[in-house]
């Protein structure tokens, strides 16, 4: 019995300690503020804070993505206008190539002309000489020189106004292959 004696007053010993240190427990706790209020401002401010973030990075990737939009119709547009550029500046080529095949024609046409002109005049000629009853060959022959360069000078306007118009019809047709 000794034993349960002793093991008693351990335990007596025990619960005595226990109750001194609820005791210094309760008279700290008194010292000790109560936080928390504060605790659950901090947590309402972190939830907040959160939010915040959340809303940020929503923006942020709704801002990313109008970004990348924006640049992609951007490209486009670029590619558009250097298409564009190409097209004109093919057509600007073309349009010196048939200026100057114009030319050429014009340049032909005014050499018809002045060939009409001396056919004429030396029709003319031919024409008095013969109502006086003179055959002159000279005048036979500058008739028929005259004739001829009229008809070399008809064939290469004729030419010239060909080339002038399959210069112009060669780049409509090559864009409508290409569009067909």
């Amino acid at each position: 019995m000794s034993d349960i004696e002793e093991v008693q007053g351990r335990i007596m010993a025990a619960m005595e300690r226990a109750s001194r240190g609820l005791e210094k427990l309760a008279v700290a706790k008194e010292d000790v503020p109560d936080l928390s209020q504060e605790l659950a401002d901090e947590r309402l401010a972190n939830a907040q804070l959160e939010e915040r973030v959340k809303s940020l990075n929503t923006q942020l990737e709704t801002l990313t993505a109008d970004t990348q939009a924006q640049l992609e119709k951007t490209k486009a547009e670029l590619g558009q206008a250097q298409a564009k550029l190409a097209d004109a500046d093919a057509q600007a080529a073309q349009s010196t190539v048939t200026d100057a095949k114009v030319s050429a024609l014009d340049v032909e046409l005014q050499r018809v002309r002045q060939t009409n002109t001396k056919l004429s005049d030396a029709c003319a000629a031919l024409r008095a000489a013969n109502a006086e009853g003179v055959g002159d060959a000279d005048l036979i022959n500058a008739a028929l020189q005259a004739e001829l360069d009229a008809l070399r000078a008809a064939r290469s306007a004729d030419l010239a106004q060909a080339d002038a118009i399959l210069s112009t019809l060669t780049p409509l047709v090559e864009a409508a292959q290409e569009n067909a």
